[in-house]
C-alpha cells in the first residue's frame, strides 16, 4: 500500500523533494502519490508541516 496525502495538503512540495523514487507530483488541488511507484518508505511523512501524509 502506498501513503496517502489528505486534504490537508498545502501544496508547498516538500513531500516530492524527499520521494527518493519521484513518486509524489503536483496535481491539480494538491500533491498526490503514484501508488505503482511509491515504495512506502515513509520519508515523506517527516517532511510534511501540516501532517498530511500517512502509510
Amino acid at each position: 500500500m502506498a501513503a496517502t496525502i489528505s486534504s490537508a495538503c498545502v501544496s508547498c512540495g516538500s513531500c516530492a523533494a524527499s520521494c527518493p523514487v519521484e513518486a509524489i507530483t503536483a496535481g491539480d488541488s494538491q500533491y498526490q502519490v503514484n501508488e505503482a511507484t511509491c515504495v512506502n518508505c515513509g520519508s515523506c511523512v517527516g517532511t510534511c508541516p501540516v501532517e498530511a501524509i500517512s502509510l
